[in-house]
């Protein structure tokens, strides 16, 4: 008897994280498929100037990045009490940190570095 009912509380705590149906799933499919078109499309006709097209491209793919994660990976503020939600911004974050400290690192470097000669000493 104990087994039916811990069966059925482990069938129940499956409704607690909704899915998308099929049409939900198919939006973020279509969404997805556009998301990566366009780029491309600005890419190799080249429509726009170079800085332009760069903009485009990164707002797209950070638009990418939340379908992904709401229509595929279910993330929102309703599943697991919000903890989901607050790890992946957590991550974000980290990842941003991780990524501006290094583009800054890297401008310091080469903007400090001595000039260098072809015999390898400093003018």
């Amino acid at each position: 008897m104990t087994d039916v009912t811990h069966g059925q509380a482990a069938h129940d705590e499956g409704h607690l994280h909704p899915h998308l149906s099929r049409r939900g799933y198919l939006i973020g499919f279509l969404l997805s498929v556009v998301l990566t078109v366009v780029p491309f499309w600005l890419v190799m006709t080249g429509r726009l100037d170079a800085q332009a097209t760069t903009v485009i491209i990164i707002a797209l793919a950070v638009v990418q990045i939340f379908v992904h994660t709401v229509c595929f990976l279910h993330v929102n503020a309703r599943s697991e009490g919000g903890w989901t939600l607050m790890a992946y911004m957590f991550t974000a974050v980290m990842i941003l940190i991780v990524i501006a400290g290094s583009l800054w690192i890297m401008y310091h470097l080469n903007t400090n570095m001595m000039p260098m000669t072809e015999a390898g000493n400093p003018p």
